[in-house]
């Protein structure tokens, strides 16, 4: 089976990842770069992660690299310090938004942006034909336990402003945002409130953070905040509430500061990047403001492929990773958020404005495990339905029928002018995609 998804490698610890294969993909990595570079290495907040940290630190070490040990960090951080002079290649250990009981592997290079998918297979095949490592280790470890400051400097310097007088609600799913991510809003004057903060390896993601909007909806409204924040459990990517607790999403986001950035002459060329999934609401709201849309395969790496062929400055998704080139290498949601706490806190426009910035049509998804995804959309009668639906949902609306990049999933998604037809549509879809080829 491939080792790499659409981000990095990702599984069940104990399961398809375990310690030995960490070591494995540590040793193979290690062949990629000169012997005796440095590489650096953070994780989230899972149990698994001091394990799987143990073995990728011993891989390098038997492919005699210099290795830092940064501890708990958010990805866009680890990223950010692979630019750091004579760093070769940095590992984050994290599977974002999983549950606890997952975890994973991305590989950043000392570009601070992930790997390509050449060298990934590179690694995969030296992993899968390679039986034994190296019992010497010739490489060190060293701590690098100031790390995680130069990362918050960053964030602080990146974005010049005063947050006080503002009143933030703030979810960082007991992951890697916990400590970093309240004491940069607090630095910066803003009166912070926050949940998930207390990590204790097993509660990562679990009733918080992007994926449970509901907490965060509710200690806005318990605290009066004028804006809530939600991380995910490596902060690669946030997502917001207003003071009602209404959702601002990841296109409402990429939107407000794509027109900012548009009016300040900061937005190169005028475009702005963004994914299959993101709601047709948001590609109608750019087409008002005469900003062009350029749509890439889901998965900020595919966005930030596009945003550096297309030599751009924004790109992003729904699901709250926004990629400001200028800053960042990778999505990174305390970044973006201090961007959008630039706009309220300048008076550029509201929290309540950023909510209905645009309309959203109606989205309904399904996600449908079944025993073949390849031959799931391969199947010609499954082809020609698709073709169907597309036809009767017209301009308004839209259909994605897409493959998961890391489960035996395929993803259904429909946007139409009501809910109803949305619906209807992947209903259909969706039975006949089950009765054909349901796991």
């Amino acid at each position: 089976m491939a080792l790499f998804g659409t981000d990095g490698i990702r599984g069940r610890f104990g399961d398809f990842l375990t310690v030995q294969l960490a070591e494995r993909v540590a040793f193979a990595a290690g062949q990629l770069i000169p012997k005796g570079s440095r590489v650096i290495v953070g994780r989230d907040t899972r149990s698994s992660g001091p394990l799987l940290e143990e073995g990728i630190l011993a891989g390098f070490c038997k492919s005699g690299h210099e290795v830092l040990r940064i501890g708990v960090i958010p990805t866009p951080g680890l990223a950010f310090l692979a630019l750091e002079p004579g760093v070769q290649l940095a590992v984050m250990i994290t599977a974002s938004h999983n549950p606890a009981v997952d975890n994973g592997i991305k590989i950043f290079g000392h570009d601070g942006m992930k790997i390509s998918d050449h060298l990934e297979q590179k690694i995969e095949e030296w992993v899968y034909s390679h039986e034994s490592l190296p019992e010497v280790a010739t490489g060190t470890v060293v701590n690098d336990e100031e790390a995680i400051n130069r990362y918050a400097q960053h964030l602080q310097d990146s974005v010049d402003i005063s947050l006080s007088g503002l009143t933030i609600a703030l979810d960082c799913a007991n992951g890697s945002a916990a400590a970093i991510a309240p004491k940069v809003l607090r630095d910066l004057g803003a009166q912070v409130h926050a949940i998930g903060t207390t990590p204790n390896g097993e509660n990562i993601n679990s009733g918080v953070g992007s994926t449970h909007l509901e907490a965060i909806q509710e200690l806005v409204k318990r605290t009066k905040s004028d804006i809530g924040i939600a991380h995910d459990g490596d902060a690669d990517r946030a997502l917001f509430v207003d003071g009602h607790g209404q959702i601002i999403d990841g296109d409402h986001v990429l939107a407000a500061l794509a027109i900012s950035m548009s009016k300040s002459g900061a937005l190169l060329k005028n475009s702005v990047v963004t994914t299959v999934m993101s709601n047709l609401g948001f590609h109608k709201a750019m087409e008002k403001a005469g900003i062009k849309v350029e749509v890439t395969a889901v998965g900020d790496r595919y966005v930030l492929e596009r945003i550096n062929e297309k030599e751009l400055a924004l790109g992003g998704e729904q699901s709250g990773h926004i990629i400001i080139r200028e800053l960042a290498t990778t999505g990174d949601g305390i970044l973006t958020a201090l961007a959008l706490l630039k706009l309220v806190a300048t008076k550029e426009i509201s929290v309540s404005e950023l909510a209905e910035i645009f309309p959203s049509y109606p989205q309904v998804l399904v996600n449908l495990p079944v025993r073949d995804k390849g031959a799931a959309l391969e199947d010609l009668l499954i082809a020609e339905a698709i073709s169907k639906a597309v036809e009767l949902l017209g301009e308004q609306g839209r259909l994605l029928v897409r493959a998961s990049g890391t489960e035996e999933l395929v993803r259904v998604m429909a946007e139409a002018d009501t809910i109803e037809r949305a619906q209807e549509t992947v209903t259909s879809l969706a039975a006949l995609i089950q009765s054909r080829h349901g796991a």
